[in-house]
């Protein structure tokens, strides 16, 4: 039966959380099950030798702080392996006379730290290295499967923190503030000279692509002018104080859409990015919270950052960003700090914060983000109205009418009455929604959350490997006026397999089967329609051995087809599509 597309609204029920440690641990065990990750040389990773030593260490001493603070409001700082909850940060006790004088107080303690949670010890400030991005890069196109590369990146990108520690600690929880003291570590992501070619080269448009605004005085003001954002333009905004905030750079910066691309697998989410230039000794925008997990990537310069514990419950883990605060609104922040070109600062969804430049440098950060609109509540809003309308057709206590009184003794004027009938009223419905628990279509729905990722996705960046060893690297050329000749064709024995782990899709939607995929997508968002085609009942099997496959390589002619010419068409259609990629790279016929 179809699942119904659910409105906006829907009534959300409270779902079981699952833990995102036990998620990326499953994630971990099954990538190792499927492909062996090469090993990273020894002089290219961080030594963690003294990690197990460490956390216990730091579990022994937040122990007391961590009860009663389930939804943590303090920050972790973590700095060469060592973490320590609120380091680093500027708390209610200590309150300088005048903003710039805390400024100035901040940048110096930044130089020299010292941790009251660490009953006063110093942390180590020797700089944490790692290899270049552009090692990185390299590295995961050796790594045969798509989720292991992502779960890689993922652990450079918050070294020295261990991905396992982030997800059981962090994640969803509270800030994590990451120094390394090495202003090259995000070397190659991105840049100022990076920005100004691609206003130079590309058509970027004021409210598509950048906006122009500043903060002053608790006013949060937008200069966006109509048309494309030319340099001589943009760089006059900057020259006179205005921060630039370039919304989609991954559709104009290789690197960064690079980046994305191999994170969406990690996170299952859209994976999104924005990047902000701010001048020297202003600020861009006023504090407010975000729908989304935000990592901020320093890459220029310095700014100032000040974070504040969500204002209650309420506004925890948020579905939707909030309106902009002014200062008497949100309190004193729980951590602040100076973030230097090479650190990351993490905090939640629903975490307040605003962030300024100090008056001796510009600031050039990337905010990378993901889990918007991904939560239980989420998935309920599909799982509900389906659930309803499958249950009004097979269960005739939903089509039973109402009492012909309740009007009486129900609704708000009535919940003082002390009448039998409400309580009766009142069991009758929490036992339907129980029950209505039991036609819920799960799995169609969260096949609904599938499509919609796979529409969200960046299209993957192709290794050299892989672009041979696909269609993009077919050897069919014009020449001469006419086609060369180069034909090539898959046989029963040529290996096959997907491109990525999380390429595609199969769902039931109605009397068909849909195949929807991402390998096709623009890199910019929702720019395109979904991709899929139909698959036909007797090829299902075979795809669902692909995707189940993956990432082996398998021959054609094992694809679970009754007809070998049926094996044949359908690697050769997934082929053309993108969606596969040969072990061996393809000849050409004479």
């Amino acid at each position: 039966m179809p699942v119904p597309l659910l409105p906006e609204r829907a009534v959300v029920m409270e779902a079981p959380r699952v833990s995102a440690l036990a998620a990326f641990r499953h994630l971990q065990q099954e990538s190792l099950q499927q492909t062996q990750v090469l090993k990273k040389d020894k002089h290219d990773r961080p030594k963690l030798s003294q990690k197990n030593k460490l956390v216990k260490k730091k579990r022994r001493l937040s122990e007391s702080v961590k009860e009663g603070n389930a939804r943590n409001s303090t920050a972790i700082e973590h700095q060469n392996g060592l973490q320590d909850d609120c380091s680093n940060s500027i708390t209610k006790k200590e309150k300088t006379p005048t903003k710039k004088a805390k400024k100035l107080r901040i940048a110096a303690e930044n130089e020299n730290i010292t941790s009251n949670q660490l009953e006063g010890s110093r942390i180590s400030g020797k700089p944490h290295t790692g290899p270049p991005l552009n090692t990185v890069l390299q590295d995961l196109g050796k790594i045969h499967n798509s989720k292991a590369r992502a779960a890689s990146l993922f652990e450079w990108l918050i070294s020295p923190l261990a991905p396992a520690d982030f997800f059981r600690d962090v994640w969803e929880q509270k800030p994590v503030l990451i120094k390394r003291h090495n202003h090259e570590y995000y070397d190659g992501l991105f840049s100022t000279k990076e920005f100004d070619r691609i206003l130079r080269e590309d058509n970027v448009q004021f409210g598509v692509n950048l906006d122009v605004t500043s903060y002053t005085d608790g006013n949060r003001e937008t200069h966006n002018p109509p048309g494309r954002a030319l340099p001589l333009v943009v760089w006059d905004y900057f020259k006179n104080g205005c921060s630039l905030r370039l919304l989609n750079p991954q559709s104009f910066c290789g690197p960064v859409w690079n980046v994305l691309s191999v994170l969406q697998e990690l996170f299952g989410s859209m994976v999104g990015a924005n990047t902000y230039l701010t001048p020297a000794d202003t600020q861009g925008f006023a504090p407010h919270y975000d729908d989304i997990e935000a990592f901020i990537v320093q890459l220029e310069g310095k700014k100032h950052w000040r974070v504040y514990s969500p204002r209650n419950s309420s506004e925890f883990l948020p579905q939707f960003s909030s309106v902009n605060f002014r200062d008497r609104d949100i309190g004193e922040p729980i951590l602040e700090t100076v973030l230097e070109a090479g650190d990351l600062l993490y905090f939640p969804r629903g975490f307040i914060h605003q962030g300024d430049c100090l008056p001796d440098a510009h600031s050039l950060h990337i905010t990378i983000s993901s889990y918007q609109r991904n939560s239980w509540a989420d998935l309920l809003e599909k799982i509900l109205p389906a659930a309803l309308q499958v249950a009004v057709e097979e269960d005739v206590e939903f089509r039973k009418g109402l009492p012909l009184d309740y009007l009486d003794y129900m609704g708000v004027q009535n919940t003082d009455l002390e009448d039998p009938r409400r309580g009766t009223f009142i069991q009758q419905v929490q036992s339907l929604v129980k029950k209505l628990a039991g036609y819920a279509p799960v799995d169609a729905a969260v096949d609904q959350k599938a499509k919609n990722f796979l529409h969200d996705c960046l299209p993957p960046v192709l290794t050299p490997v892989e672009k041979s060893h696909s269609v993009h690297g077919a050897p069919v050329m014009w020449d001469n006026g006419q086609v060369k000749d180069d034909t090539i064709e898959l046989e029963a024995d040529t290996k096959i397999r997907l491109l990525r782990g999380g390429i595609a899709r199969l769902c039931s939607e109605g009397d068909a089967c849909l195949l929807y995929f991402s390998s096709n997508n623009s890199r910019i968002y929702h720019r395109e329609e979904p991709k899929y085609m139909e698959i036909a009942a007797e090829h299902v099997e075979a795809i669902e051995y692909l995707i189940h496959s993956y990432p082996k390589y398998v021959p054609v002619g094992s694809l679970p087809c009754d007809q070998e010419e049926d094996k044949l068409t359908l690697a050769t259609i997934l082929f053309e599509k993108g969606l596969v990629t040969t072990r061996e790279q393809l000849k050409p016929l004479r």
